[in-house]
């Protein structure tokens, strides 16, 4: 059973979570605004600036309805894995899950309202993404690397 210091910090990381989530929705309303803008964030290396991505992750050439059906069901898988993990009191597991769906949720939501991700962050030679971008590849390593450890 949960005790109250693990409560307390599980409601810390989702916190967290839900303040990374925010700032993600509040940087992409930043983009639309500013379109056409390009601010310098780290030099030449990282910049701000609106980019529409209508493909997947890293620009993979998959769009359209047929996305958007099997982000959903991707989503949902996802959703019902981190509740298995839960309940059998896997909490890094079921944390690391929530980060990947919470991040996948926020580009379906753009995905469904203007039909493409609102990408933001330019970083030189790399691509360009958004935050939820960095907390679903955040989410994804840490979870291998749990589950790595866990199976060794």
């Amino acid at each position: 059973m949960l005790n109250f210091i693990s409560i307390k910090k599980i409601v810390a990381i989702y916190t967290a979570i839900i303040f990374f989530i925010a700032a993600d929705r509040w940087f992409k309303v930043l983009a639309i605004a500013n379109q056409g803008r390009q601010i310098d964030l780290i030099g030449d290396i990282l910049k701000f600036n609106y980019q529409a991505n209508y493909y997947i992750a890293f620009s993979l050439p998959l769009a359209g309805q047929v996305l958007e059906i099997l982000l959903v069901l991707i989503i949902s898988a996802l959703i019902f894995s981190g509740l298995d993990y839960w309940f059998r009191h896997k909490y890094s597991e079921a944390i690391l899950l929530s980060l990947i769906v919470l991040g996948a949720i926020s580009n379906l939501f753009d995905r469904l309202k203007y039909g493409y991700v609102i990408d933001y962050l330019n970083l030189k030679y790399f691509t360009v993404f958004n935050l939820a971008d960095a907390l679903i590849v955040f989410g994804v390593i840490f979870l291998i690397i749990i589950l790595n450890k866990k199976n060794a």
